[in-house]
């Protein structure tokens, strides 16, 4: 067996809230602790605050939480550190590991099966010129290849389509999660508090979403805000509305007197049930938040991606030994609907459309109702059958966000923020965010939508530039600031940016997200 990680090491490119439930560590490694799981810091309070503006705010009575919301017997968590103890766990059963070098090519055999994969070329000029030091890409043969490349995989997407995977469901929903990790002042610390908020400053555009404060041992805290990318106003910028979550007092009382240490963003795949495509095909599985597995109703997907791994391990197990290859591994759907996340999504399937369809507070209150009341057995199941992309109003029919200028203490800039990600490409390389048609930033998207691209990016990648002597404008890349949060290739309304991975080893290096 073989991982192949895009990043510099596992862990670096994994960014996550984290609050973890351990379900599925526990069936997979029962004697965790012992062997030193970094799971420190037990959930000990679950607060939930409904925002209504940017000094007002209520906190939700438990007894009206959905039951989804309940964290006991869950960790606050670094993902990436999780992770980084995974792959050791995997190395002493003899797993290879090779971290720096990135999926790039699907391969396929003649009868079009999945053959295996390729990784990327070292040393490819921005011409696709091959330059000194050039090291061609590697072919990974398998008898069979598991896709797990996290929301919006380049590898599945191609997948999805080639194989037609997508047929009979919802469109895929997403969410963009932009986080920070800070120390705060010790006297203000509590070590496994859980905070979720919802409300003020999206509900000012009509944005769904929501905020997280979680409290992580040693005077540290992760914090951030996730924006629901079916959001219609093209003036909302996702990072800006972080920025601006950070300065209510219920979450400024923690950071006052604090140190900002890392920032990262990443988005999640939130349609559950109804989104799933199929998880097979000839060759090899999709599994995790490749295929889109998390819980949204929990705002968790950790639990859900190992326990999709968990049964496709248990399947190609038996079919190595049976002697079979690169056929399709047909039982995994019945396994998988018969396992404990079918019934978790299954029952809390309504939430997310309930959330597009009603808002924040009254979806809340559906969920309460279907969720708590209910147990998920509601006899309708909700759809939502417009994906994000589409979802844009043209500017001049919206509201502009006045943002404020950050104040370096409790706010601060996208580039400022990217320099904490610790992002580092290798410049003279091509351009791994592809425009297939590079005409319509600025013909199309700039007139109709003010070119979002520019705001729902949270790492400054986009920008409109005005030549100063002819007042022409064009679309610029700074491709070298991408954290590989996939918005872009989400959220741009033609479906114009083709996300691809870059070199091996470019990207974020996040230590402790």
């Amino acid at each position: 067996m073989v991982v192949v990680e895009k990043g510099s090491e596992v862990g670096a490119h994994i960014l996550s809230g984290a609050v973890l439930e351990p379900r599925a560590l526990n069936e997979l490694f029962p004697n965790w602790k012992e062997l030193g799981a970094p799971l420190n810091a037990a959930v000990t309070d679950d607060e939930i605050f409904y925002l209504t503006g940017a000094e007002k705010g209520s906190k939700v009575p438990n007894l009206f939480v959905p039951k989804t919301m309940h964290n006991e017997g869950n960790y606050v968590v670094s993902l990436g550190n999780v992770c980084r103890w995974l792959a050791e766990q995997a190395e002493g059963l003899g797993i290879e590991i090779f971290p720096g070098f990135a999926a790039s090519e699907i391969l396929y055999n003649e009868d079009g099966s999945v053959k295996g994969i390729a990784t990327g070329d070292f040393g490819i000029d921005h011409n696709g010129e091959k330059k000194d030091g050039y090291m061609p890409g590697m072919e990974l043969h398998a008898k069979y290849t598991v896709f797990s490349e996290g929301c919006r995989g380049h590898l599945g997407k191609q997948l999805m389509e080639k194989f037609n995977l997508r047929e009979g469901t919802d469109p895929q929903h997403y969410g963009i999660g932009i986080k920070e990790l800070w120390e705060i002042d010790p006297s203000k610390h509590r070590k496994g508090l859980v905070i979720h908020t919802a409300g003020w400053p999206l509900t000012e555009s009509g944005s769904p979403g929501g905020g997280f404060l979680y409290h992580l041992e040693n005077n540290q805290v992760t914090l951030g805000l996730i924006t629901d990318l079916a959001y219609s106003n093209p003036h909302v910028s996702p990072f800006d509305e972080m920025q601006r979550w950070k300065t209510h007092p219920e979450i400024k009382k923690f950071l006052e007197g604090g140190k900002r240490l890392s920032y990262g963003a990443r988005a999640i795949a939130k349609g559950g049930l109804q989104s799933l495509p199929k998880m097979t095909f000839p060759g090899g599985l999709l599994v995790g938040c490749d295929a889109g597995t998390l819980n949204f109703a929990k705002i968790k997907g950790s639990h859900t991606a190992m326990k999709s791994g968990m049964i496709a391990a248990e399947l190609l197990a038996e079919a190595i030994k049976n002697g079979q290859s690169h056929d399709e591994l047909v039982a995994y759907k019945d396994a998988f609907a018969n396992s404990w996340i079918h019934e978790e999504l299954h029952q809390q399937r309504n939430f997310g459309p309930a959330q597009h369809k009603f808002g924040n507070l009254i979806g809340s209150a559906f969920a309460f109702v279907d969720i708590n009341l209910l147990n998920g057995k509601l006899p309708i199941t909700m759809r939502d059958t417009t994906p994000d992309h589409d979802t844009l109003k043209p500017a001049d029919q919206c509201k502009k966000i006045d943002y404020p200028k950050p104040d370096g203490k409790i706010t601060f800039n996208k580039l400022d923020s990217v320099f904490l990600s610790n992002t580092n490409h290798e410049e003279d390389q091509p351009c791994h965010l592809q425009l297939k048609d590079p005409s319509i930033p600025i013909e199309y998207n700039l007139p109709k939508y003010n070119e979002p691209a520019q705001r729902y990016c949270p790492a400054g990648v986009y920008e409109v530039v005005e030549d100063e002597n002819s007042g022409e404008k064009r679309f610029q890349i700074n491709a070298q600031n991408c954290v590989h949060c996939k918005t872009c290739d989400i959220k741009d309304p033609t479906q114009n940016i083709n996300w691809v991975a870059p070199e091996g080893t470019g990207g974020p290096n996040y230590p402790n997200m």
